[in-house]
């Protein structure tokens, strides 16, 4: 790739103040001015200008007050939108109710999340029985005035006296671990940086754990540098992080990252080593028994993926995708590990494997039926032994624990069930209820559907239709449809505070499956990426044409979103098809395919986007790549680009490319198309309640005015 740059800045230029626009769909009369430049790539011969190159340095004074111009414009016309207030009013009271994570054990004691309602952080609490009375670990909201200090991990030693926790600032995928005595609650010394990507993994004797890191980046380029040459590390209790043993490395494999992981039994260190965000990976692991230091290689082909379950002795339980696309399991006995000698333990089925743990002897496997939950236990000799019984079309989450353990705990949750927590006894089979939320709504208003509808190419797709019990499809209706569709992710049944206004407002959430995530197995992946990407921006918009078709919704009332690959989605549709959507919210979107691979971990996404080195994956990429596929003068629909400034994992450069070239190209009469830029705020993790509440009023109101929805809350 050859590149021919020359540069030419002027200064960003603030436009009088915005005044309220006359119609519901009128943007403002000027926007900032974004100064272009005349830099243009030569890719395969082929020249693409790139006029706001300039954007992407995210310290240059002339991008900050690019950033400060731009929400100079958005804020106060979000915050002056009819409704907004009483849209911001319902939020807060709604978002004010109990949540509570997982709970699990350790060395006998419990350990769960809670957060009181509004809190900006969930806290992290203790208990010697599970009814006994709580008290606080850690909590995240005194560590920050603001509360964008997040936990990002929690590691309990076996014994449960140490806390190995992992903190985020303003959003970073950076990460800070530290160590804390669980009887104290005071920390240790150990402090470890430039984490990111990794967990920690405790040994059995509680002196130290696994992690991995960076190597400190050069200074300015914390937060877009790109990230290569992940390591494994040893950390002592009690010693300086200079004094970690590294344990496995790759200098000649700059792409690849590794976890570690110790077994139950404290015998081996299995590592995982992935390249990018490929399902596909490898697997070595160190006999923890031996004095040597020696890392074996088991399964290196790089052919399929291996998710460790849990281990025999030298036998060792997977579950993969090898000659099996939903999944099976299957045990390799490290002593022989020829393919021949594999034994399986599960066989694939019809429907998806999403997850095995190993709790009680028994393998607890949670599988997708059309994208919902369904859990099946099997003996560890692989006879089923019976389902778990779930109250309706949702999601199913935890099931974890150790091999000894007696009991286990999961949630379930739904478009209209918040998720709810119960205790499982694994000897019973019975399940009882731990927490259940409350909030001030009436949730059985509501109802959720599953539909399927033929794509572009007939391929039939499924999709989640929720709303009012008492909707009838004589007319159209306010209808919001979101998708990710990629990374082999599986979109599943989940509640949301915003979702539920969104229904009171009168809205129809849709959520289709589209190909390219990981619902049905990786066929049903491998359909959606690199040169079949198209396949998923048409499973996309054949969703939108089936809600018109069949009387939901028309293309006035109808409006589309997608956060980070989703984001890519919504922007991808909305230029090949902008006169089928009133609105779209793209967030924190992958714009620019053309240079998505220069930035932090954004090289690793060529596994399902292709690379622009690659002269086919070069000409599709540019086909459908957001930023380049705008046009001037044509109407597109109103638009709401959502970022943050310290998203190190798509950088906010895409959005703010993004965002000048679409108000460039927007017909004089067209809506508004406007981008709105959070302060100390990631890519969407750890991001505090408040911020979270103030953008879901934001989204709200731009959606309600773009669609002339009349906004009419209960108090």
């Amino acid at each position: 790739m050859r590149f021919m740059i020359g540069v030419v800045l002027s200064s960003v230029l603030l436009t009088p103040a915005w005044e309220a626009p006359a119609t519901p769909h009128r943007g403002p009369d000027r926007y900032p001015e974004t100064p272009r430049t005349n830099v243009v790539d030569t890719y395969h011969n082929v020249q693409v200008k790139d006029p706001y190159r300039w954007l992407e340095d995210d310290n240059s004074a002339a991008t900050k007050a690019w950033v400060e111009a731009q929400n100079a414009i958005t804020l106060p016309y979000l915050r002056s939108l009819p409704g907004r207030d009483q849209i911001y009013r319902r939020l807060k009271k709604l978002w004010n109710f109990e949540r509570y994570g997982v709970p699990f054990t350790e060395g006998g004691r419990y350990f769960y999340s809670k957060n009181d309602g509004l809190q900006n952080q969930s806290v992290i609490y203790t208990a010697d029985t599970l009814d006994g009375k709580p008290r606080v670990l850690i909590d995240p909201n005194t560590l920050s005035a603001d509360g964008t200090v997040a936990l990002t991990g929690l590691e309990v030693s076996r014994d449960g006296g140490k806390a190995a926790y992992g903190l985020a600032k303003s959003g970073s995928d950076w990460q800070e671990w530290r160590v804390r005595e669980v009887a104290t609650g005071k920390d240790l010394p150990d402090v470890i940086n430039w984490v990111k990507f990794s967990g920690a993994s405790w040994t059995k004797d509680g002196s130290g754990f696994y992690y991995s890191r960076y190597d400190a980046p050069p200074e300015g380029a914390e937060l877009s540098g790109a990230n290569y040459y992940h390591k494994l590390y040893f950390h002592r209790l009690g010693t300086p992080q200079t004094q970690d043993v590294l344990v496995y490395d790759r200098p000649d494999q700059k792409e690849w990252n590794f976890n570690g992981q110790v077994t139950d039994d404290g015998e081996f260190l299995i590592i995982t080593a992935t390249e990018g965000t490929d399902p596909r990976n490898r697997v070595l692991y160190k006999d923890l028994s031996s004095e040597t230091n020696e890392v074996v290689e088991l399964l290196m082909d790089f052919d399929a993926d291996y998710s460790f379950i849990g281990n025999e002795g030298p036998v060792f339980w997977f579950k993969t995708d090898q000659n099996a696309p939903r999944n099976r399991v299957i045990a390799l006995d490290v002593r022989d590990p020829d393919r021949g000698s594999w034994v399986e333990i599960i066989p694939e089925s019809t429907n998806k494997l999403e997850q095995v743990s190993l709790v009680n002897d028994l393998f607890i496997a949670n599988y997708l039926e059309d994208a919902r939950s369904a859990v099946r236990f099997f003996s560890l000799a692989g006879k089923e032994q019976g389902r778990l019984d779930l109250p309706g079309i949702g999601t199913v989450s935890g099931l974890g624990g150790r091999r000894t353990d007696t009991e286990t705990f999961y949630a379930f949750t739904s478009f209209t069930t918040p998720s709810t927590i119960y205790r499982l006894d694994l000897d019973t089979r019975k399940s009882d209820l731990f927490r259940k939320p409350k909030l001030p709504a009436n949730l059985a208003f509501y109802r959720t559907d599953q539909v399927f509808y033929p794509s572009k190419d007939k391929t039939r797709v499924p999709m989640f239709l929720t709303h009012s019990v008492a909707l009838t499809r004589t007319m159209g209706h306010p209808t919001l449809l979101y998708g990710y569709g990629g990374f082999n992710i599986s979109l599943t049944p989940s509640f949301s505070v915003a979702t539920l206004v969104w229904m009171e407002m009168g809205g129809v959430y849709a959520v289709p499956n589209l190909r390219g995530g990981g619902e049905y197995g990786e066929q049903w992946h491998q359909a959606g990426i690199k040169l079949n990407k198209q396949n998923v921006f048409d499973d996309f918009m054949a969703a939108a044409d089936w809600l018109i078709e069949h009387r939901y919704t028309t293309t006035n009332e109808l409006a589309i979103a997608g956060g980070s690959n989703g984001g890519l989605l919504v922007g991808a549709c909305m230029t090949q098809r902008p006169d089928l959507f009133a609105a779209a919210i793209p967030a924190v979107g992958v714009m620019d395919m053309l240079r998505f691979n220069q930035f932090t971990i954004g090289w690793a996404w060529t596994s399902d986007y292709g690379s622009p080195e690659n002269p086919e994956e070069f000409k599709a990429l540019r086909a459908y790549s957001p930023y380049h596929n705008l046009k001037p003068g044509v109407r597109y629909p109103g638009t709401l680009i959502t970022t943050a400034d310290h998203d190190d994992r798509v950088v906010p450069a895409h959005s703010f490319k993004f965002a000048a070239r679409l108000q460039e190209c927007q017909a004089p009469d067209g809506p508004p198309v406007l981008i709105r830029i959070e302060t100390k705020a990631g890519h969407g993790a750890g991001k505090p309640t408040d911020k979270q509440i103030e953008e879901a009023a934001d989204r709200l109101a731009f959606l309600a005015r773009m669609l002339n929805m009349r906004v009419d809350l209960p108090d």
